[in-house]
C-alpha cells in the first residue's frame, strides 16, 4: 500500500517481533551481561540465566505464562536460539585470552606459577617489621614510636 509522500521501502520490511528482538540484542543483553569475564557460573546460575532468557522471549512474543507451551516451542516462534550463556562463555574465553598474552599479575594468579621456591614447613607470617624491606627505602620510611607510625611519606 502506498502513502502518499512516503518512498516505499525495497526489502526493508521490519516486523514488530524483529524489532523487539534487536531491542532485546541492542539495550538489554548488553546490560545483562555486564562484568561477565569474571562471573562464575555454576549450574544454578546458568539455569537462572536461561530462564530470564525464555522471560524476555515470552514477553517479547506476548505469550502469558499461563500458555502452555513448552521452550521449544517458544524459541521455534521467535526463530531463535538460546545464545545468552554462548555469549558470556565467548566473552571469558576472549578475557582469557587477553589475560594470557600480556603475561602480567594476571597471568601468574591464573596459572599458579611463580618464581622461586617456598621454603619447606609451615608457612610463617612476617612481623611488621619485616614487610618494607621489599620497598624502596627512600620513598618508605618507618618512624617511631609506634603510636605515630607513617609509611611513606611521613607522620
Amino acid at each position: 500500500m502506498k502513502v502518499k509522500g512516503r518512498k516505499e521501502s525495497k526489502g526493508m520490511n521490519f516486523t514488530q517481533d524483529h524489532i523487539a528482538q534487536r531491542a532485546l540484542q541492542c539495550y538489554i543483553e548488553p546490560v545483562l551481561t555486564y562484568g561477565c569475564e569474571a562471573w562464575t557460573i555454576s549450574k544454578q546460575i546458568q539455569n537462572k540465566l536461561e530462564a530470564t532468557e525464555m522471560w524476555f522471549l515470552r514477553r517479547m512474543l506476548r505469550i502469558p505464562w499461563t500458555a502452555k507451551k513448552t521452550n521449544e516451542r517458544v524459541l521455534n516462534e521467535a526463530n531463535k536460539r538460546r545464545s545468552l550463556v554462548r555469549t558470556i562463555r565467548q566473552c571469558q574465553a576472549t578475557f582469557l585470552g587477553h589475560v594470557m598474552r600480556r603475561g602480567k599479575l594476571e597471568h601468574l594468579v591464573i596459572t599458579g606459577k611463580f618464581e622461586g621456591k617456598r621454603s619447606r614447613g609451615r608457612q610463617r607470617e612476617k612481623k611488621w617489621m619485616d614487610w618494607p624491606h621489599g620497598l624502596d627505602q627512600e620513598k618508605c620510611q618507618i618512624y617511631w614510636p609506634p603510636s605515630k607510625i607513617g609509611i611513606c611519606g611521613g607522620p
